[in-house]
């Protein structure tokens, strides 16, 4: 085997695990319309990053409590103030990216690949990070099913759910540490800017063709396993960016999904 097919080999296995990840919470992020809070973890994890350098400390442990300490913020100011959620989510969002990049300039004795940190690069992953991804993604999965039907009964009717004591905010706390342990492991190979693409683009798509949520949570991980293979194979053959071309890939789908064609054929086989 090949050095180039070593290292590519090792992107499509990191790429696949992520997207086998990131497509079921994706669907959540799209039904309970949290686009924004997702960008916002995405955008905090800079300043996980810093921090990481700083104490030298695995980024992704720091990536994974910077996160965790802003939702926990989310959800204190959603209590505490009359703010709707989407100003609460751009204020912590601006306030974090720009307290990150205030970090990144003064660590003057670093070297910061920033490009990097934005866009990733999932080329350069090694032996380690898949073991990460194939380890720690399965158990992110297996709490997620454990309680998924509690995070749907949430999400369709929040009231009763919790009439039937269902107890949806503990469940949206669970969901919310297991979205930043994504955020978190997956930072280095889709990068800050990308990761929040992954997890709305194929979710969007798998709305388009799925008649019940169970369809939904496997098109969105299959749509997103698509894209890894069509991005990282443009890439290596355009010599583009990985991360953007992963995620221009997802976007064509999407495009696709959206003609009549192929809803008729695809939600025609799917019934």
């Amino acid at each position: 085997m090949t050095l180039l097919d070593d290292f590519f080999i090792r992107a499509l296995i990191v790429g696949i695990g992520i997207a086998l990840i990131a497509g079921p919470f994706g669907c959540f992020v799209v039904w309970r319309r949290l686009s924004y809070f997702g960008e916002t973890l995405s955008h905090s994890s800079l300043l996980g990053v810093t921090l990481g350098y700083i104490f030298s400390i695995n980024i992704s442990i720091t990536v994974f409590l910077v996160s965790i300490t802003v939702a926990i913020m989310l959800l204190y100011l959603l209590e505490k103030t009359e703010l709707p959620s989407d100003s609460l989510l751009g204020l912590l969002s601006h306030a974090s990216l720009s307290l990150g990049l205030l970090v990144v300039g003064y660590l003057s004795f670093i070297r910061f690949d920033i490009m990097g940190l934005l866009f990733g690069d999932i080329l350069a992953v090694n032996k380690i990070d898949v073991l990460v991804i194939w380890t720690i993604g399965p158990l992110i999965l297996l709490v997620f099913y454990g309680i998924w039907q509690y995070l749907l009964a949430g999400t369709v009717n929040r009231d009763i759910a919790a009439s039937e004591n269902m107890k949806p905010k503990r469940y949206d706390i669970i969901f919310i540490i297991l979205l930043s342990g994504i955020i978190a492991i997956s930072i280095k190979m889709i990068g800050i800017l990308l990761i929040t693409g992954l997890l709305i683009i194929p979710a969007a798509l798998a709305r388009n063709l799925s008649t019940n949520p169970i369809q939904m949570l496997f098109i969105a991980s299959m749509a997103g396993v698509i894209s890894i293979v069509i991005g990282l194979y443009t890439s290596l053959g355009l010599n583009t960016s990985s991360g953007p071309s992963i995620l221009v890939a997802a976007s064509l789908l999407f495009i696709i999904s959206l003609l009549p064609i192929t809803k008729r054929i695809f939600v025609g086989r799917i019934k």
